[in-house]
């Protein structure tokens, strides 16, 4: 700290100009660059008692402030000095110095009291300096002390002040030290030898009269030991003889008065040793910045003809304090976010959580540098603003991903687009050559790594801006391959036997023919992969249930699909099914690869589906997309279900509604339920059982 506080003397901080009281810039600038605890000494006394002298001992000069060698004042307004702590490399020692009371040339002495304030408000250690003995004269002397309660106001709500309000006067208060020059008397008290702090305690010894003449004895006697607790007083022999104190800059420690000498040493030790750093109610260090906070406020308040409030000093220093702290902590949290973030993340919740871990530092460093904070609004002021910044990076890492998914989709479809140009599926089978490959380049950007949140949403974006290149193609692709109208063929023909023998089916059954049901249901359930691989999941299991008798309907429709060969054409991706009603179908376990990939399923309903059993409930439970997506399910009149198929249910953690009737098999009704309310305790369940 000391390279930052080379200051060769002293500059003022507050001027006395026509009357009018002014912070010097210059000055602010030196205390806004002081980040250490401040150690604050100022001393007051009357024009020519020798004053800048002791502050120049203190600052360890031999020259500084400017000392006077005539009747005339040479201090005006308080200067400043700022020098390295002695004794503490923490702490930096301010002196503040201050013009002569009572300068007969000033005429108007408005400002005396005043100063007198703002020596004490500023002040860790006050020092009053004045010539000869504590009598009358010297105690009337101080009667800016008692002009004090009529100055400051210690809180900011409206009440009397006075000597009653010392108890918050004390805790802004500086210690009290009062230097007496050129004493030459003996330090007695009733002829018995007396300290100088035992000589001062008893000069400030109150009478009991109480008449108006005992009250004006008393008062500045009482100001002196309500308002200073702690109190210290120093005297001096006169440092030389007359004739040589102009020179007394210049003069040598040899040819000064050895007892002054050893005074002045034992008043340098008390004040350097003993002096604080100037703390605030609350117990508030106050360093440069906080210092130059009071005296602007202090000064503007005096320029404004106000009380000086020291409640309202401390809060206006508060929200100061309280604003930058919140700055710093933003600060903080950026770039800690920063360094530990990598745009765009794979997932949000990734972003969150790193989020939540960057989000305590801010505000340790918050509360670190805060004080005051009334009703926590500055910290609630942060906890907005952090807010806000982790909106920011979301926004940040939407865009992230979403630039990154542009260049990717660019990269791989890019070559695609180029053969689509080329003609080369501007041909018979052209289409389905085209879905195929769209497909292998859509599996090739999902397992691409660093996509980010915006990955499927890009891509959809993309699938429908080329929606009319695959309309053109279908419309182009007039005929199919063979092997296509082959399998067409056969598929149509599968679809309108299942609607004739679903018809047959409701016909009562004979033992014998059980076995020929079950052999031809096991045909409509057998799942052709490579049908999924063509068409995708939704369309390859839309022809599964219709195939079975069931009936289902697309996300974004109403109507339901009841006929294998009304299967919507164009686009397959376009059609999901959101919902299945199979009642009086076939479905059974072995058909069930098909609801696999289903991502859309909301609701399905089984009844009177004699083939569905305990292990089909167990695979549709098992499904990932299923237990992402379904919500609402109906189980009716299906003989072969158990306690054991519904209770696998509860793997459907998004299920909210399920009705179950007419299940002979489900015994346990009263278990049920209470699995169901423990496993999930958000499902309506409706029950109509026996």
């Amino acid at each position: 700290m000391a390279s930052e506080l080379d200051m060769p003397g002293p500059v003022c901080l507050i001027e006395n100009t026509e009357g009018q009281l002014v912070a010097n810039k210059e000055a602010l600038q030196i205390l806004s660059g002081i980040t250490q605890p401040v150690v604050v000494v100022a001393i007051v006394g009357f024009y020519r008692t020798g004053k800048s002298y002791l502050m120049n001992k203190l600052a360890g000069k031999q020259k500084g402030f400017s000392l006077g060698y005539t009747v005339q004042s040479h201090t005006k307004g308080i200067w400043m000095w700022c020098v390295p702590h002695p004794q503490k490399p923490d702490h930096t020692l301010v002196l503040l110095d201050t013009e002569g009371l009572q300068d007969i040339e000033k005429g108007d002495n408005q400002n005396d009291a005043w100063i007198f304030a703002l020596a004490i408000l500023l002040s860790s250690t006050f020092i009053y300096n004045s010539m000869g003995t504590i009598n009358q004269q010297a105690m009337d002397q101080l009667h800016y002390v008692t002009e004090l309660t009529h100055r400051i106001r210690a809180k900011s709500s409206a009440g009397n002040s006075g000597v009653d309000d010392s108890a918050d006067f004390v805790s802004f208060f500086p210690n009290f030290v009062w230097t007496l020059r050129d004493f030459s008397l003996q330090l007695e008290v009733d002829g018995k030898p007396v300290s100088a702090d035992e000589y001062l305690e008893h000069a400030l010894k109150l009478k009991k009269d109480t008449d108006k003449k005992g009250k004006n004895f008393n008062e500045p006697r009482l100001c002196i030991r309500q308002f200073f607790p702690k109190r210290k007083c120093f005297i001096f022999d006169r440092p030389a003889q007359r004739k040589y104190l102009i020179q007394l800059e210049q003069l040598e420690e040899k040819d000064l008065n050895p007892e002054f000498v050893e005074q002045a040493l034992e008043f340098y030790s008390y004040i350097i040793s003993d002096s604080s750093a100037k703390t605030l109610p609350g117990g508030i260090t106050v360093n440069g910045p906080r210092l130059e906070s009071l005296v602007l406020t202090y000064v503007n308040a005096i320029s404004s003809g106000d009380l000086l409030c020291l409640e309202n000093a401390v809060m206006a220093l508060a929200q100061i304090e309280n604003s930058i702290a919140v700055q710093k902590a933003l600060v903080h949290y950026v770039q800690k976010m920063e360094q530990k973030v990598q745009l765009p993340t794979e997932t949000l919740q990734e972003l969150l959580d790193l989020h939540r871990d960057c989000e305590s530092e801010p505000i340790q460093v918050f509360m670190k540098n805060s004080f005051k904070d009334v009703d926590q609004k500055f910290q609630k002021e942060l906890g907005a603003q952090l807010e806000a910044k982790r909106e920011d990076f979301c926004k940040r890492n939407r865009e992230a991903s979403s630039d990154c998914c542009s260049t990717l989709l660019q990269d791989i479809f890019g070559p695609l687009e180029e053969e689509v140009k080329q003609g080369t599926f501007s041909k018979p089978g052209g289409y389905h050559l085209f879905i195929k490959k769209e497909k292998e380049l859509k599996k090739k950007y999902y397992q691409a790594p660093g996509k980010g949140i915006q990955a499927e949403e890009m891509l959809q974006k993309y699938l429908d801006s080329k929606e009319d290149v695959a309309d053109a193609l279908l419309q182009t692709d007039q005929s199919l391959t063979e092997k296509e109208k082959e399998v067409e063929d056969q598929m149509m023909l599968f679809g309108k036997i299942s609607q004739q023998l679903c018809g047959l089916k409701k016909l009562p059954w004979s033992c014998d023919s059980r076995y020929f049901w079950g052999w031809l249901n096991a045909v409509f359930n057998k799942v052709d992969y490579e049908r999924i691989r063509d068409v995708g999941p939704d369309r390859a299991a839309s022809e599964w249930l219709l195939r079975c008798g069931a009936t289902l309907r697309y996300h974004g429709q109403e109507r339901w699909q009841k006929d294998y060969n009304n299967l919507p054409t164009g686009p397959l991706h376009k059609y999901k099914i959101q919902a299945i009603d199979a009642t009086d179908s076939c479905i059974m376990s072995i058909g069930f690869d098909y609801m696999e990939g289903l991502e859309h399923v909301e609701k399905i309903t089984l009844c009177k589906c004699h083939y569905i059993e305990d292990d089909c409930l167990q695979r549709l439970s098992q499904l990932e997309k299923l237990q992402k997506s379904l919500l609402e399910m109906e189980i009716i009149s299906c003989g072969n279900i158990t306690d054991k198929g519904i209770i696998a249910l509860c793997h459907l953690r998004n299920l909210r509604y399920l009705f179950l009737s007419d299940l002979p098999g489900v015994k346990e009704k009263e278990n049920l339920v209470q699995v169901f309310k423990t496993a999930l305790p958000s499902l309506e369940l409706k029950l109509h059982l026996k």
